[in-house]
């Protein structure tokens, strides 16, 4: 746990979130500044700064949270229309939080272009 990381905090109960899910390596909490009418960030227990930062033991975790972002559309209602799964990597990639997350968007159209 990084002690200045608010992804840590949260996980760590000193900051609330609307968690959605939790188990021994990810949890899932809605984001406070949501970009669609579902948008929650996904996000290892264990701190790893970001993309850039992950060990190639780290790849399984990487998967199950693809795997728990799919569940987490499904029980959302949105699996069927479609989502958006996002990972930033550093600040020119739109990274503001660092700690490894992925975002789930969905409930409405998105625009198809990125960048």
């Amino acid at each position: 746990m990084s002690e200045s990381c608010v992804f840590c905090r949260i996980i760590a109960g000193e900051i609330p979130g609307d968690f959605v899910h939790r188990d021994e390596e990810i949890v899932a909490f809605r984001d406070i500044n949501p970009v669609a009418s579902t948008h929650i960030l996904l996000v290892p227990r264990d701190h790893i700064e970001s993309v850039q930062s992950l060990l190639p033991e780290q790849a399984d975790l990487v998967g199950r949270m693809v795997l728990r972002a799919r569940e987490l559309a499904e029980q959302e209602g949105i699996a069927d229309r479609g989502y958006r799964l996002v990972v930033n990597c550093g600040s020119e990639g739109g990274q503001i939080v660092p700690h490894l997350h992925m975002h789930l968007i969905g409930g409405r159209k998105l625009d198809d272009r990125i960048g």
